[in-house]
């Protein structure tokens, strides 16, 4: 009984709140609609130009309040109104005046047609709004199935390494010799370093709030951004060859700083893996549409055409190798949750000599630049 009382209560709640509304609606399109009509009046004899201040006011209510009634009251009303203030004899109610019976219908056709085109709208736009929900909830649950997937890959593949190669080294230290167990205990700490590299990522997924996955933005400097980034990634990989070009004036950029650093070092980390380690990565930043872009292009085989446009949906992906640290399923998808989060897009594509991604922010402000 108890649940039953309180929908029943939330309901007649919901009821006169959009009776006050309505009332409240009501009121103020009249009274604004009297005031205008009665300085008109002033100027003008005229009834006709009188009634349209309260055909208009008819028309926005029935615009304005849920349902049919207030407009077909309100045009009754206004119609009463305009008989017995503002036509003569004053004061009196003169029904046989003419072309008192058009103003009347004009005013309940106008009321009617409105109202239900009004209901019919906020119906269908409740319908879409509902669909709309429906929609991102079922991109989240494929986003958390992709995540999910991808975690168990790349997480699961450089623990399976670090075990065995740690077995390995017990079941055979009396028999190898230095430079096979410093290869060994290298191997264990290169995957060690994939395996903090994922929890990095999944700390930052976290950051995104629930929801409307919304970040806090703030205006950060570009050139500290990708600075950061580079030294970050150097610190993980010292032999990566990174060229940084940006644009020659000082940019602010509103975004999490530590968000799109991670980014960069994911999509970063991806092109010395994946491409050639013994050539450079470019990071090229430039200004194009109101949008700031960053283009990460190595020296590669590129990534196969059907994998351009799924390729950040968190599926693996390894280019014919064994390599632990190959994966590139979660960090991908972690890049593209960040991005879209900061209201940006993110593309790969294939150059001449290897794969490219790139991904767009939004400048707060008009900003121009060389670059």
């Amino acid at each position: 009984m108890q649940p039953s009382q309180s929908v029943s209560t939330k309901k007649a709640l919901s009821r006169r709140e959009i009776a006050i509304n309505n009332f409240l609606i009501c009121t103020g399109f009249l009274v604004a609609a009297t005031v205008a009509a009665t300085v008109f009046s002033y100027i003008s004899d005229s009834f006709i130009s009188v009634s349209m201040f309260y055909i208009l006011s008819v028309l926005m209510i029935a615009r304005y309040t849920e349902g049919y009634i207030p407009g077909i009251i309100a045009s009754v009303v206004c119609t009463i109104f305009v008989n017995l203030v503002f036509t003569y004899p004053y004061m009196e109610l003169n029904f046989h005046m003419r072309g008192y019976p058009v103003t009347f219908l004009c005013m309940l056709t106008v009321a009617t047609i409105t109202s239900a085109a009004t209901t019919r709208m906020k119906a269908q736009s409740i319908v879409l709004n509902e669909r709309e929900k429906l929609l991102m909830e079922a991109e989240k649950e494929k986003m958390r199935a992709n995540l999910l997937r991808a975690i168990s890959h790349d997480l699961r593949t450089p623990l399976t390494s670090i075990i065995g190669t740690s077995s390995t080294y017990l079941e055979n230290s009396a028999t190898l010799s230095d430079s096979e167990k410093s290869a060994l205990v290298q191997n264990i700490y290169d995957d060690s370093n994939w395996l903090l590299n994922m929890v990095e990522n999944l700390l930052s997924i976290t950051r995104i709030r629930d929801g409307n996955t919304q970040v806090t933005k703030i205006p950060e400097p570009l050139e500290e951004v990708v600075s950061e980034a580079v030294q970050r990634l150097k610190k993980r990989i010292p032999n990566a060859v990174i060229k940084v070009r940006i644009p020659d004036d000082f940019i602010m950029i509103p975004m999490d700083a530590m968000l799109i650093e991670q980014v960069l070092i994911n999509l970063i980390e991806n092109a010395f893996y994946h491409g050639n380690p013994n050539m450079p990565i470019y990071l090229n930043t430039y200004i194009e549409d109101n949008m700031t872009r960053f283009q990460i292009s190595d020296y590669g085989p590129g990534i196969p055409e059907d994998r351009l446009s799924t390729i950040f949906d968190g599926a693996s992906y390894a280019c014919q190798s064994t390599d632990s640290r190959k994966g590139m399923g979660i960090g991908l998808s972690i890049c593209k949750t960040i991005i879209s989060a900061h209201s940006g897009t993110i593309t790969a594509s294939n150059a001449t000599n290897g794969a490219c991604i790139t991904f767009s922010l939004p400048l707060g402000g008009q900003q121009t630049n060389d670059t």
